[in-house]
């Protein structure tokens, strides 16, 4: 259970929340000041009396980018949405991908795929289908240029275009796995295959998220 709040910790929780949830960004400590008719140094304090009652996270000490924390201790559900691009045609140099190049953005909760500069494909066919990877789906992936053994991955075969399989990485050779005992796995010499990310998991629009 978090410590309660001063009367003025309670007043500052309400202005940042209020805030963020209007504007969609938190204050600076000076627009927080004048708003709230206290000085700078007052509002540093109470916040950071308020991060450690735990009712909001910072990135660091003195970063702008303030988090409110529900009651369990998470993001609030709105400020945990995060927008990905998905990627038309996955090339080598990932993650810098041109804008142009995307085919829309999905939103996504940051709790279920977390990481950074994460970007998403849509699958073609059915060679992944016991990964429960369908045709349409939508892979979310990490931008990566190497993979464990077993790992999904995002790889370009022959500089061409992307596939979706798991990875296994053999003394002169790669194989790239599917996940359908209709299809037979694939393997190449070292220099053919790029990996260029992991699927760290799979949209499924309006039927949810696996």
């Amino acid at each position: 259970m978090k410590q309660k709040l001063t009367p003025t910790q309670r007043r500052v929780l309400d202005y940042l929340e209020k805030t963020i949830a209007e504007e969609g960004d938190p204050p600076s400590l000076r627009e927080a000041a004048s708003a709230l008719s206290v000085s700078h140094t007052a509002i540093a304090q109470t916040i950071s009396a308020l991060e450690a009652k735990g009712y909001l996270t910072r990135a660091g000490r003195y970063s702008r980018e303030i988090h409110m924390l529900n009651p369990v201790d998470r993001k609030a559900g709105l400020q945990r949405l995060r927008e990905v691009p998905i990627i038309g045609a996955v090339t080598a140099g990932l993650p810098m991908y041109a804008q142009e190049e995307w085919e829309g953005t999905i939103v996504i909760d940051s709790d279920v795929f977390p990481g950074h500069h994460l970007f998403a494909l849509r699958v073609k066919g059915d060679s992944m289908k016991e990964a429960a990877i369908l045709d349409g789906d939508i892979a979310v992936c990490e931008p990566r240029q190497y993979a464990e053994n077993g790992e999904i991955v995002v790889a370009i075969v022959r500089g061409e275009e992307a596939t979706v399989k798991r990875f296994f990485l053999h003394t002169d050779h790669i194989e790239l796995r599917p996940e359908n005992p209709a299809y037979t796995p694939l393997f190449f010499p070292f220099r053919e295959v790029l990996v260029q990310g992991k699927v760290i998991g799979i949209y499924r629009g309006p039927e949810g998220i696996r």
